[in-house]
């Protein structure tokens, strides 16, 4: 059954956006959850259709309609997968390369949503997501850690540790070229392009979505870089697309990287290497490192001697 609910603004609420006054009202739902309620016209301002960004007034009721969580229509699946840590309120997973986090269009299996729907029984759903206990995301082929929520109030607490840029996530990378200073600091706007779907780019200031990547070169060698990247924001193929920018694309990435490579990859030498966050419940510090994988150490093996 659907569930109904009324706010009544007041002096405090008086200018407040419609989606940051409901995100204080139902802290239990995600603020694109709730934005997605206001465009779907299940919330109402004194019966009327508006707006997310609508400023509220004084006296002013708020209906929101919240219709049932939707079951998701994916099976689990046997896949190994390695479970760095595991609780009862989220898992650490060092995902391999080659592997696609979430089911999406005409993909429906060997994604990592369907292997963890077998080895791990409770996931978060935030409001009927169709990313079962999924956090945050990897690409397909970047390998590494990635945190696993399974409750909401787990996932929320997680997530908003990401925003607020208490969770710390640091990768490892191969790059063409020699970065003219050895650390700093990566600030562009992102936003995909028109014709090419798949493809981010690089926008003018004020256009896109900020994104913000530490970096620190770690070694030089033959022409490459060993770069430490530590994520500031977490937008689509972001460091990726930073390095391509600066000219110093990822090795082995088929999409922003150096045509006909002589290397042999199945994807970028791109690796989500260290994890930190505050755990939600015990409040304790948790920090998790992954190994590089065979053939990324094989590649620093031969180019770094």
């Amino acid at each position: 059954m659907n569930e109904e609910k009324t706010f009544i603004t007041c002096e405090s609420d008086k200018n407040k956006r419609l989606d940051m006054f409901l995100l204080e009202q139902m802290p239990d739902f995600t603020r694109s959850a709730l934005k997605n309620l206001i465009e779907k016209q299940q919330v109402k301002v004194n019966g009327k259709e508006v707006k997310s960004g609508y400023k509220l007034r004084v006296g002013e009721s708020v209906w929101v309609n919240i219709p049932p969580l939707q079951p998701v229509d994916i099976l689990p699946e046997n896949i190994p997968l390695d479970i760095v840590y595991e609780d009862d309120y989220l898992a650490v997973i060092n995902k391999p390369q080659n592997m696609v986090v979430h089911p999406a269009g005409a993909l429906r299996t060997g994604t990592l949503v369907n292997a963890i729907m077998h080895h791990i029984k409770n996931l978060s759903g935030i409001n009927g997501e169709f990313r079962p206990g999924i956090v945050h995301r990897l690409d397909k082929d970047t390998s590494g850690l990635i945190v696993i929520a399974k409750d909401d109030k787990t996932h929320l607490a997680l997530q908003k540790q990401i925003q607020e840029k208490v969770c710390h996530r640091i990768y490892r990378a191969v790059t063409y070229g020699k970065f003219n200073q050895e650390e700093g600091t990566i600030q562009t706007h992102l936003a995909r392009g028109n014709s090419q779907h798949e493809k981010i780019f690089v926008v003018p200031f004020g256009q896109g979505r900020l994104a913000i990547t530490n970096y620190k070169v770690l070694e030089y060698n033959k022409g490459f870089s060993y770069v430490e990247y530590e994520l500031k924001t977490g937008r689509t193929h972001q460091i990726r697309v930073q390095s391509s920018h600066l000219n110093h694309p990822i090795v082995g990435d088929k999409l922003y990287g150096k045509k006909g490579e002589k290397f042999a990859l199945q994807g970028q030498l791109l690796h989500a290497y260290k994890l930190i966050f505050i755990h939600p419940k015990t409040n304790e510090t948790m920090e998790f490192c992954a190994p590089i994988p065979d053939y990324f150490q094989k590649f620093l093996d031969n180019q770094f001697k």
